[in-house]
């Protein structure tokens, strides 16, 4: 990728970012031009890797020129810089490190929109500034506490190493199963001392959060808490039940436009279909992201060759028939380009 075309593509995905949220971060960047994906973002946080460069598709030099270009494009907005910590969320809060070498202050910086009010930048810097959840892995699999060489169902992070609750002094804590956010964020606050369950999907390749450990006296005083105002907690879910349900058909409405925009040749109501798939609440696809959500053109094409691959292609068949994901794509780029053409003015 050019100097050029680099700077083109990091005001594009910063742009998108500065929309959706009114501030703009170095992260948001390298995970809109897909150098990294929110999962490695994930692994890193929880300090599992020495630096983020280290699980980066690019070299660190690559990474140095898009905080330059995100810094000039900031700077040309007129966007407020606002220098915040990032430390990881295992036991040692160390300071997380983007590349092994240089100054790190050019990828910690945050670039917040001018527009926003005195109690919004402080919310925000707050929020920022404020170290993450303790987290407890939940593992797929064998493990050994570096420590005592025992196991648990459990592990800890402490000096790149697995520890068990035992030895990191948090096996007093109950499981809180996820599922209830009320209940979790009260018994949370209530709880001196919390850390975050996740467990590894193997299938979606993410980190997905399974619970939250806490103080059983904590989650006894939270669930009496809930008790006591459940009839007024379910009726506002069902005010914003109805209200998500509205935003989600305005915006599959938009989505269905802006296909129909970019492919004139697809059918209205193929467009439609897409949208409605594409843009489904808590489905994970792409139309759920943040660039699709700005009615970004290439996470637009996306969802639309998302479509044609499983729908115009023998895609699926190969798959179920023990054909590799890689040699199944590259077995159906032909159709797929074939049938996007006639999509296309």
């Amino acid at each position: 990728m050019s100097r050029p075309n680099l700077a083109r593509r990091v005001a594009e995905t910063a742009e998108i970012a500065l929309t959706h949220r009114k501030y703009v971060t170095f992260v948001d960047v390298v995970t809109g031009l897909r150098w990294l994906h929110t999962r490695h973002v994930d692994t890193w946080r929880q300090g599992r890797a020495a630096t983020l460069a280290d699980l980066a598709a690019v070299d660190d030099d690559r990474l140095l020129d898009a905080a330059a270009h995100l810094r000039e494009w900031a700077l040309g907005k007129g966007l407020l810089p606002v220098a915040t910590p990032y430390v990881s969320s295992s036991r040692d809060r160390r300071d997380l490190r983007f590349t092994r070498e240089g100054d790190q202050e050019p990828y910690r910086t945050h670039w917040l929109s001018p527009d926003l009010s005195e109690a919004r930048v402080k919310q925000i810097t707050e929020r920022q500034a404020k170290a993450p959840d303790l987290v407890a892995i939940r593992p797929v699999d064998p493990w050994t506490c570096a420590e005592c060489g025992d196991t648990g169902d459990y592990l800890i992070m402490e000096e790149d190493r697995p520890h068990c609750l035992t030895c990191t002094d948090l096996d007093h804590l109950v499981l809180l199963p996820a599922g209830n956010a009320t209940l979790s964020r009260r018994a949370k606050k209530e709880s001196g001392l919390s850390a975050l369950v996740v467990e590894y999907n193997r299938r979606r390749k993410i980190y997905q959060r399974v619970g939250v450990l806490v103080e059983e006296s904590a989650l006894a005083q939270a669930e009496e808490s809930c008790l006591a105002d459940e009839e007024v907690r379910l009726r506002r879910r069902d005010r914003d039940r109805v209200r998500r349900e509205e935003q989600d058909v305005e915006y599959q409405t938009r989505m269905a436009a802006e296909i129909a925009r970019l492919f004139p040749g697809c059918p209205p109501e193929r467009a439609r279909e897409i949208a409605e798939h594409a843009g489904q609440r808590g489905s994970g696809r792409v139309g759920r992201s943040a660039a699709a959500r700005a009615l970004d053109e290439t996470a637009i094409t996306l969802a639309v060759v998302a479509s044609i691959r499983h729908q115009d292609t023998d895609y699926d068949q190969l798959l179920m028939s023990g054909v590799p994901r890689k040699e199944a794509r590259d077995q159906i780029r032909d159709a797929i380009a074939t049938k996007l053409a006639s999509f296309r003015p």
